[in-house]
């Protein structure tokens, strides 16, 4: 069998289309921007606490030897972790610096699941937009029956988009909607890892700062 067989411009253009229409109508443009963007995070590795928990205990030792404003010099590129740090610096207490990073946390886990939430919407309209264009194949077939070089086309439409339609759902848009969500829940449980170390700093520096203050009084 020759592979060129099974592409149909026009089923593929029906299921293709249709999809994206499908997808674009029922999700909002914001989660439609980061369930494209978040294609590029497929081939990386799991996220893993580890480099930032090492970051986080290099930054506890300074403040120790230099105190908690030593936090501000501090060069942090994960926003979860430098907005906890910057809480301590602004004399948060234990709570609320563990109140913060759950709560950024929280808003992180959402995100990844409009993401993933978006391409099992195209998982979803995949098979039916198949069967839109089975019916669309079809009737052109019904049409043209007095037409016998067109009918094979016609046929070949129907038959094309169902299948089409079954492989985009199967082999892209749910093992992408699959792999998304794995994603996240690994996050979402490294990044609870931060949650104690800097709620541990926060009551560290507590004391030294109130001490400070009645000193200042």
């Amino acid at each position: 069998m020759q592979p060129a067989i099974l592409f149909d411009p026009t089923a593929l253009a029906l299921v293709g289309g249709g999809t994206v229409l499908a997808t674009v109508l029922r999700t909002p443009a914001r989660e439609l921007g980061r369930a494209v963007a978040a294609l590029r995070t497929l081939p990386r590795r799991p996220f893993s606490a580890e480099p930032l928990l090492r970051q986080l205990a290099v930054q506890g030792k300074l403040v120790q030897r230099h105190g908690v404003l030593q936090l501000d010099r501090a060069v942090i590129t994960d926003p979860d972790l430098a907005a906890g740090l910057d809480a301590i610096v602004d004399g948060a207490s234990p709570e609320q610096v563990a109140a913060l990073v759950d709560e950024r946390r929280r808003a992180r886990v959402e995100r990844h699941a409009a993401a993933a939430d978006a391409w099992t919407g195209a998982a979803e309209a995949a098979p039916a937009m198949g069967m839109v264009g089975t019916l669309i194949g079809l009737a052109a077939m019904f049409a043209r029956m007095t037409d016998t070089t067109a009918i094979g086309g016609a046929m070949a439409v129907a038959l094309l988009a169902t299948l089409y339609g079954a492989l985009l759902a199967n082999l892209v848009a749910q093992p992408i909607a699959h792999r998304l969500r794995r994603a996240a829940r690994i996050e979402a449980f490294e990044r609870g890892r931060l949650t104690a170390p800097l709620a541990a700093l926060a009551a560290r520096e507590a004391p030294q700062k109130s001490h400070a203050a009645k000193l200042a009084a």
